[in-house]
């Protein structure tokens, strides 16, 4: 193709994107103009190569590079505000979009961990009720994973020290699985997320009154305190969520059905945002950390309650300074 032709070919779609780059680097673009952004970046610089390829002339080559390099400061700066954005939520925005929610946390966490510790007390105080709870083979499954004379403790307990890699993403699969499972049900009037909320308390609880009872103290526990704080509390934090949309259909208020479910649904996203960020923590914490039994006990302690403090500072803390709740 001559240069005559391909110019007179592309000529216009390159003085739109000039003129979209002129409104970006001004900031005078709409907000939806970024999305065709990156896709008019491509195929500029697909018109580049192909100019250099076929030995156009350097005047046409050396705009469609200045095009290119400003495209590319464009899509550098796009990125660099995408991970601000991204961090400046996870720091300051989650947690106080968590203070906000207040009433759907509360709740959720009445359930979760009510639950969860009455039925701990329940199974210590009467062993047998285990076995209501749960099969025979899961106790017994349970009890082998703590064995006081292992070197690895938990699910990780057959596993090699060099596949912890693989466990942290067994982990996250399973965590992030549970807490979709409960957030998404409550879809379901919040009925689903209610359940999932008892259901999950009172096994958990159960496996710690039971392995508490049966004298695995110096296992068990040290096991989960670390990566108990931020898993426990993201489910929880699943929960609201998932409780956030069962209120939007059962009390919609003024508003149709649809309207508030979306309303809702956009800030329960949000909060399920974060629990994937925490269940992500969890995940790495209980990999490399808390299956270890090469650290002491107290050591384990400290370190488990020092996290605990910092999910409570976090949340009840996090973002304060931004803006007020």
């Amino acid at each position: 193709m001559k240069q005559s032709q391909f110019e007179h070919l592309h000529q216009a779609q390159w003085l739109a994107f000039e003129h979209l780059l002129v409104l970006l680097e001004s900031g005078n673009a709409r907000p939806d103009a970024s999305e065709t952004f990156a896709r008019d970046y491509r195929r500029l610089c697909q018109h580049l190569s192909l100019a250099r390829q076929r030995g156009y002339s350097s005047h046409l080559v050396d705009s469609l590079q200045h095009l290119a390099m400003r495209g590319h400061q464009q899509l550098y700066r796009r990125r660099h505000a995408v991970g601000a954005s991204i961090l400046v939520f996870v720091l300051a925005g989650f947690p106080r979009l968590v203070r906000q929610q207040w009433r759907f946390v509360a709740l959720a966490g009445l359930l979760f961990f009510g639950s969860l510790l009455l039925t701990g007390v329940l199974v210590y105080s009467f062993p047998d009720l285990v076995y209501s709870l749960m099969d025979p083979q899961r106790v017994a499954q349970t009890e082998a994973m703590y064995d006081p004379d292992l070197t690895r403790l938990g699910p990780a307990a057959q596993r090699l020290p060099d596949q912890d890699w693989m466990m942290f993403g067994y982990y996250i699969m399973n965590n992030i699985g549970i807490a979709f499972q409960t957030f998404a049900s409550g879809l379901l009037l919040g009925v689903g997320s209610l359940f999932f909320l008892l259901f999950n308390g009172l096994t958990i609880g159960a496996v710690a009154g039971h392995l508490t009872e049966i004298g695995y103290i110096q296992t068990f526990w040290p096991f989960v305190i670390g990566h108990g704080a931020f898993e426990l509390t993201a489910i929880a934090l699943s929960g609201a969520a998932g409780l956030k949309l069962g209120w939007a259909l059962v009390a919609p208020g003024r508003l149709s059905r649809g309207r508030a479910l979306r309303e809702a649904a956009g800030i329960a996203i949000q909060l399920v945002y974060g629990v994937i960020v925490m269940l992500l923590i969890a995940a790495f914490i209980e990999a490399y950390w808390s299956s270890k039994t090469s650290f002491s006990v107290e050591v384990k302690y400290s370190v488990g309650a020092l996290l605990w403090l910092l999910v409570i500072a976090y949340l009840t803390l996090g973002g304060r300074q931004h803006a007020p709740d």
